[in-house]
C-alpha cells in the first residue's frame, strides 16, 4: 500500500486527483471552509434526511456534480478525536469497498487538525479493512482494487501527518504479521515455524535471533516449560530476537511471549466445543514478533529483546499429570493442579530467563486466562503490574494506540490461593479472581525486575462469522516500547 500525504486547503478538495474522496465530517462541517460544491452536496444531503449529521452515520455519492473524483463518500463522526476518526475512516472505507477504486483520498470536511494520531488511525483503519487471510485458502476472495491512500491536509499539518505515517505503517506491517502467524492452523504454525519466522525476520530486519531447542532448554533447568512440551511429539523451541538501537550499555525493553501454538489442555483437557481456536493461544508470540518488527522498521535509540517459549499442550502417556510436581528454572517448585493452566508455566521460566539482561522493564503478553475474558470481554486487554509507574506508562500507550487495556488488581491477599501442600505453590488459585492469580503467580519470577502482564486472552482474536486473528496488542507494544525511547 503507498501511503502519502498533500497539501491543500479545504476548497481545492474538488480538485484532488483519485478515484475516491472520503471526507470525515465533524459537526462544523456544514458552516466549514468546504469547496461550494462539497458544502451544497453536504448541505443537500442533510436537508433531505439522506445524511444525518450524527456519529456512525455515512453516504456514498458517485460521479458528484463539480468533483472531480468519481466517487464519494461523507462519513460522519462524533468528535475529532483519533478514535472517532478512526471509526469513521473505517466506516468510509466500507462504503467504497466494490467500487474499483485504486486511490483514495481522505480529508476533514470540518475544522479538525490532523495531528500525527490521526494519519496513524488511517492507516490502521486501512490495515483492516484490507487484510485477507489466504495461506491455507487459495479461494478466499481479493483483498480490494485500493493500492493508493492520500492524506489531504494543511501546510502546518504536513509534518504531524508524515510522522504519523511512517509510525501507522510500521505498525500496521506488524499487526499483518502477528495476524498471518496466528490465523495459520496449528499444523502449519508449530513451535518450530514461529522460529523459522523469527529467523526470517532477524534477516530481514537486522535482529539477532537465536533459537533454542529441547537439550539447550534441559541444560538452563527450564523445568516448567519443558515439562508442558513433553507430551507432544512436536519439537518445543526457545525463541529469543534481538533489537539493537542503543548501546549495549542501555538496559534493554523485554517482551516475553506465549507461544502454544495448539492448547488441547492436556490431561486436563478442554471441552471439543471451539476448540478449534486454541491456534490462537500463540497470540503472545505472534504480538512479540509484530512488535520487533515494527520496531526494526522505526528504528529508535533503544535495545528490544523479544522471548518466545514455544509448544503444544497434548495429552499422551507422556504427558504432565494433574499433582506432578515441576522445578522452575528458578528453583521454585510447582505443583501441576490443572495441566490447562499450562501458559503461566513456560512464562515463569522465561521470566527467569529475561534476569540476565539486566533489563529496564519486561512485559509478558498472554492468551492467559479465560477469566479475564469474563472480568472485561472482548473490548479491554487485562494489565497487571505492582509498578504504578510502569502502569501509568502502559495505560498511555493504550490509548496514544487505540489499543485498550485495564489495569486490573494485584493485592497481596490474592496470593494465598496459590499455596500448595507439595511444592512452593500450585499453578492455579481458586476459580474467583482467576486472572489475577495467574499474574501473582508469574509475579513470583519477576523480582529482580520492573515487570507487568498483559492478559489478551479477550482481545487476541475474534469468534464467529468475523473468526480470526486481531494483531493486537501490537500497537500498545510498540507505543509502549517508543515511548522508553524517550
Amino acid at each position: 500500500m503507498d501511503f502519502r500525504h498533500l497539501v491543500a486547503t479545504p476548497d481545492a478538495l474538488t480538485a484532488v486527483a483519485c478515484d475516491a474522496l472520503l471526507l470525515v465530517v465533524t459537526g462544523d462541517a456544514v458552516d466549514s471552509a468546504l469547496a461550494a460544491p462539497l458544502a451544497a452536496l453536504l448541505r443537500d444531503a442533510v436537508a433531505q434526511g439522506d445524511l444525518a449529521l450524527k456519529s456512525g452515520k455515512a453516504l456514498y455519492l458517485h460521479r458528484p456534480a463539480g468533483v472531480k473524483a468519481a466517487r464519494l463518500a461523507f462519513a460522519v463522526v462524533a468528535n475529532t478525536s483519533a478514535k472517532a476518526f478512526k471509526a469513521g475512516v473505517a466506516q468510509g472505507l466500507g462504503l467504497l469497498k466494490g467500487t474499483g477504486a485504486k486511490h483514495i483520498a481522505v480529508a476533514f470536511a470540518g475544522k479538525g487538525e490532523w495531528l500525527a494520531d490521526h494519519a496513524e488511525a488511517v492507516v490502521a483503519a486501512v490495515g483492516d479493512a484490507t487484510y485477507v487471510y489466504r495461506h491455507t485458502k487459495p479461494s478466499a476472495p481479493a483483498a480490494g482494487a485500493l493500492a493508493k491512500l492520500t492524506i489531504v491536509c494543511g501546510k502546518a499539518d504536513a509534518k504531524a501527518v508524515t510522522q504519523g505515517l511512517a509510525r501507522g505503517e510500521a505498525i500496521a506491517a506488524g499487526v499483518a504479521l502477528a495476524r498471518e502467524c496466528a490465523n495459520r492452523p496449528a499444523n502449519h504454525c508449530t513451535p518450530t515455524y514461529l522460529g523459522e519466522q523469527a529467523k526470517k525476520l532477524g534477516k530481514s530486519h537486522g535482529l539477532k535471533v537465536e533459537v533454542l531447542d529441547r537439550k539447550a532448554v534441559e541444560k538452563l533447568g527450564m523445568g516448567s516449560f519443558r515439562s508442558v512440551a513433553q507430551g507432544s511429539a512436536e519439537p518445543l523451541r526457545f525463541i529469543v530476537a534481538r533489537y539493537e538501537g542503543a548501546a549495549k550499555t542501555q538496559a534493554p525493553v523485554v517482551l516475553v511471549g506465549k507461544g502454544i501454538t495448539f492448547d488441547t489442555g492436556g490431561i486436563s483437557i478442554k471441552p471439543a466445543a471451539e476448540m478449534d481456536e486454541m491456534k490462537f493461544d500463540m497470540g503472545g508470540a505472534a504480538s512479540v514478533l509484530g512488535t520487533l518488527r515494527a520496531i526494526a522498521e522505526l528504528k529508535p535509540k533503544l535495545n528490544l529483546i523479544g522471548i518466545i517459549p514455544s509448544c503444544e499442550n497434548m495429552p499422551s502417556s507422556r504427558a504432565v499429570k494433574p499433582g506432578d510436581v515441576v522445578t522452575s528454572m528458578s528453583g521454585q517448585t510447582i505443583e501441576i493442579l490443572n495441566t490447562d493452566a499450562e501458559g503461566r508455566l513456560i512464562l515463569c521460566d522465561a521470566l527467569t530467563y529475561a534476569e540476565r539482561f539486566k533489563p529496564a522493564v519486561v512485559v509478558d503478553i498472554a492468551t492467559l486466562t479465560g477469566a479475564c475474558v469474563v472480568a472485561l470481554g472482548y473490548h479491554h486487554s487485562g494489565l497487571f503490574t505492582a509498578d504504578d509507574e510502569v502502569a501509568g506508562q502502559m495505560l498511555a500507550a493504550s490509548r496514544s494506540a487505540l489499543d485498550p487495556c485495564w489495569r486490573m488488581p494485584m493485592d497481596e491477599e490474592y496470593d494465598e490461593g496459590l499455596k500448595s501442600n507439595f511444592a512452593d505453590m500450585g499453578n492455579i488459585g481458586g476459580r474467583m479472581g482467576g486472572a489475577i492469580t495467574a499474574a501473582m503467580f508469574l509475579r513470583r519470577f519477576t523480582g529482580k525486575y520492573r515487570w507487568a502482564h498483559l492478559d489478551i486472552a479477550g482481545t487476541a482474536w475474534k469468534s464467529g462469522a468475523a473468526k480470526g486473528a486481531t494483531g493486537r496488542p501490537v500497537p500498545l507494544l510498540t507505543h509502549f516500547v517508543l515511548a522508553q525511547a524517550k
